[in-house]
């Protein structure tokens, strides 16, 4: 089946594909070492994007600054109601959204992009100070949502993506009906005491020790063909949370391809994070920048690696404005998918309380 096909009710539109970067010498036997492209990332995505029920428009939105971003939007039609956008978190892409895009675009319009550096979005060379990589970042949301033509929105982020969408709300509050930050990342500062500090999951203990100082996924481009093991040795419980939709590894496939091309977003990540954990410009010492009217709910899986007393320490902070934290049970920090119905559920009584 080809790219500019209809899908069930779905609508695809023709996109050529961004060419690979150059990487340096390297670039002349890499790419045939290591079992990637970005037309094979564009295939499996394909797949996943079959599973929507919904109709939905998937092509590149072009910046004025040349760089693209990769955007799939859902039930275009719903006009009435303010659109929800969302911010997928490091090393994701909008396909992993997959369990909650027909739900939660069945009454309104829904946008999910790759992040500038992710997916199949350009892969431009980021500033290497963590505050550049960070404006360069909310800068190119911006940009995305000018061209789009979106007037106001509810953000949602997960993760990384979460520290993104409370960066771009203290800049661009008029932008944001409700920012709405899942398990984000990167807002505790790092406590003085170890013993204060929660054990990160295995496989974040796992790439640390094998890579130093290296990009954080870098293991996966330096392994060639033995990468997409690597994804299923590492993250067996992605095929698990997806088990509904995909009883192959598309999933697996997907995360390789998306984290095996140029680290653009990655590199920038890292001059963003002191460690795996915590970022250099951690956002608790700014979250009171964002306009007190902006009304922000924190969600949070219940056996997540991530400190959950941040949502406490918002609320201290923002005292005169509308803060909620909740914890979701049987849920880790990929709470979108490890209990989806109830994270739609909650997440469309959120926008419902905006119109």
């Amino acid at each position: 089946m080809g790219w500019l096909s209809s899908t069930r009710q779905g609508l695809f539109t023709m996109a050529d594909d961004l060419e690979q970067q150059p990487q340096g010498w390297l670039s002349s036997w890499l790419p045939a070492w290591r079992p990637t492209s970005m037309s094979q990332l564009k295939n499996v995505e394909a797949r996943i994007l079959q599973c929507l029920q919904n109709k939905f428009l998937a092509r590149y939105v072009s910046l004025p600054n040349q760089n693209k971003i990769w955007t799939v939007t859902v039930s275009p039609e719903q006009k009435d109601r303010t659109p929800l956008v969302m911010v997928h978190g490091f090393g994701g892409g909008v396909g992993l959204w997959i369990l909650n895009m027909d739900s939660l675009s069945a009454r309104r319009t829904l946008h999910t992009f790759d992040l500038l550096g992710f997916g199949r979005s350009s892969r431009p060379t980021f500033p290497r100070d963590p505050e550049g990589a960070e404006d360069e970042f909310v800068t190119s949301i911006e940009t995305w949502r000018e061209t789009m033509g979106i007037p106001t929105m509810i953000l949602l982020g997960h993760s990384l993506g979460g520290f993104l969408a409370t960066s771009y709300s203290i800049k661009y509050p008029e932008r944001v009906k409700h920012l709405i930050l899942v398990d984000p990342w990167g807002f505790p500062l790092r406590p003085t005491d170890p013993s204060e500090i929660r054990a990160p999951p295995t496989w974040v203990k796992a790439v640390a020790s094998v890579l130093g100082r290296s990009n954080p996924l870098a293991v996966l481009r330096v392994a060639g063909p033995w990468g997409p093991g690597l994804v299923q040795r590492f993250r067996p419980d992605f095929k698990r949370k997806f088990a509904d939709f995909f009883e192959d590894d598309t999933i697996s496939e997907y995360i390789y391809h998306c984290n095996a091309q140029n680290p653009s977003g990655e590199t920038a990540f890292k001059a963003m994070m002191e460690s795996f954990g915590w970022a250099r410009r951690p956002m608790l010492e700014r979250i009171h920048l964002i306009r007190k009217d902006v009304p922000i709910t924190m969600i949070y899986g219940a056996n997540t690696w991530i400190d959950t007393s941040t949502g406490k320490k918002v609320k201290m902070q923002r005292p005169d404005s509308y803060v909620r934290d909740m914890e979701i049970e049987g849920a880790s920090h990929h709470v979108y998918a490890d209990q989806p119905h109830i994270f739609n559920a909650v997440v469309e009584e959120i926008c419902n309380s905006v119109d």
